[in-house]
């Protein structure tokens, strides 16, 4: 029988304090009974001697200094495990929400994950289908990659984040083990029904496991919903030999639940108030990704946030790109415009997809259009810029002609229907199409060989 503890020592917004404990552990659960018989989950956050500091899920509303139980488990959080998550949706804690019942559990995972030994981990190669122009083109998702978006509150991140769970998917052997893991922290109930409705409405749901962590829910389940994401993701990839893709949305919201338990158990803020181990916290949720040997599957990971006041350096992001391999930004003119996805392609790059590019995976000639679009791109900025001094007028006719690829290449590249699933071939032969409208010597970052096979003045007539 295990050993009960009444009373508790002290309480502090979701802490509470207890004396006298014996050989608790950290991120042992325990179970707090109170004085009317209902239940609560509370977690070892702290240990000091004696004296243990646990962190309760659904807050310390109603509780009792005198008459509360505590049992300690001897076990950390584990949530269920089996292929019939799939097609399920959960809370941020784990716990089924869609009124379909348990899960029979194969076996019982701890959301904490397990180390990867980097030995052990396989460089990422092979891209992850989008649909998406401008991601499949300029910013390969590579399987086994962390890339993030970089959003601002308003823009339409959410809508992206759908397409990419509708669309996405892999080629070749072992496509048909393809599944989603999707993850929403501290988002509205409508946002959530839309999440919920669209994976439903299109037949995906299927093959999306969801964890959905609500705004109005205890900040410490939203802690643990990409915890309990990934575990789930680990175990589709690592034991039954799927491709697994993550999306987690919003981790701005998960790195505000930290600073608020930070700041609730009284340790000293870092920057703009955020716990100095905000860069090692974040590390342990992007690093649970990547193919590992003795096991086929793969866990790819897209965390989305939006950066406060559009700041990219602010820590969140600032530090995620640190830990990840890439970016993809999103830009607030571009959506102003009527551009979807508003991708701010100079902003964005994938560090990994040069090696999971070109002949054998993609195209032969992926990395060359992709370098000459950003190049091509980037010139185009340094023609609206001497325009803006100058008037459009005075500029050189090669100027104009950037002015004119740059307007074609955001109406016609970057901006594409929600329900438009473009092949690679689609993207790259369109991306040759805007490179037509080029002088042919404007091209120098492809080599003359693949012009003389690709490039033809009227590819880009259609246009005009």
């Amino acid at each position: 029988m295990n050993l009960q503890y009444m009373g508790l020592t002290d309480i502090n917004g979701p802490l509470v304090a207890l004396e006298g404990v014996k050989d608790a552990a950290f991120d042992e659960i325990a179970k707090i009974r109170l004085s009317d018989g209902t239940e609560r989950i509370g977690r070892v956050v702290e240990l000091d001697n004696d004296r243990v500091i646990l962190q309760v899920f659904e807050g310390t509303r109603g509780i009792s200094l005198k008459n509360t139980r505590t049992i300690f488990t001897g076990k950390p959080l584990e949530i269920p495990l089996s292929t019939e998550i799939l097609g399920r949706v959960f809370s941020g804690a784990g716990k089924p929400i869609d009124g379909l019942g348990d899960i029979f559990p194969e076996k019982m995972g701890n959301v904490n994950g397990r180390a990867l030994n980097p030995v052990a981990r396989q460089y990422p190669r092979n891209y992850i289908h989008t649909g998406i122009s401008s991601i499949d083109a300029l910013m390969t998702l590579i399987r086994g990659q962390k890339l993030p978006i970089f959003s601002s509150s308003g823009l339409s991140h959410n809508k992206l984040a759908v397409q990419i769970a509708r669309q996405a998917k892999i080629t070749g052997e072992g496509s048909e083990d393809f599944a989603i893991v999707f993850a929403a922290m501290g988002v509205q109930n409508d946002v959530a029904d839309y999440f919920r409705r669209s994976f439903e409405d299109t037949g995906v749901i299927e093959r999306v496991c969801m964890f959905l962590n609500l705004s109005n829910d205890p900040i410490i389940e939203r802690i643990l919903t990409p915890m309990c994401a990934l575990t789930a993701a680990e175990y589709l990839a690592f034991e039954k030999n799927m491709h697994i893709l993550v999306i987690m949305t919003d981790m701005t919201s998960y790195a505000e639940a930290l600073r608020e338990f930070s700041s609730s158990k009284g340790e000293i803020p870092g920057r703009k108030g955020y716990p100095g181990y905000l860069y090692s916290n974040l590390a342990s949720v992007y690093e649970r990704a990547g193919i590992i040997d003795g096991s086929t599957g793969s866990v790819t990971q897209i965390p989305i946030l939006t950066m406060p006041n559009n700041d990219i350096t602010h820590p969140i992001p600032d530090l995620t790109a640190y830990i990840t391999e890439g970016q993809i930004v999103f830009d607030r003119d571009l959506e102003q415009n009527g551009i979807y996805p508003a991708v701010s392609v100079l902003l964005s790059l994938s560090r990994l997809m040069k090696d999971g590019i070109g002949e054998g995976y993609t195209r032969a000639d992926h990395n060359a259009v992709s370098n000459q679009l950003f190049a091509s791109y980037a010139k185009v900025q340094d023609a609206r810029s001497l325009a803006s001094v100058i008037g459009e007028e005075e500029l050189s006719e090669t100027d104009r002609k950037y002015m004119r690829f740059g307007e074609l290449f955001e109406k016609h590249f970057l901006t594409q229907g929600f329900d438009e699933n473009r092949t690679i071939d689609e993207t790259l032969d369109l991306g040759w199409d805007l490179l037509c409208t080029l002088p042919r010597a404007e091209l120098d970052r492809i080599d003359e060989q693949l012009l003389d096979e690709q490039y033809n003045e009227k590819r880009g007539e259609r246009f005009l």
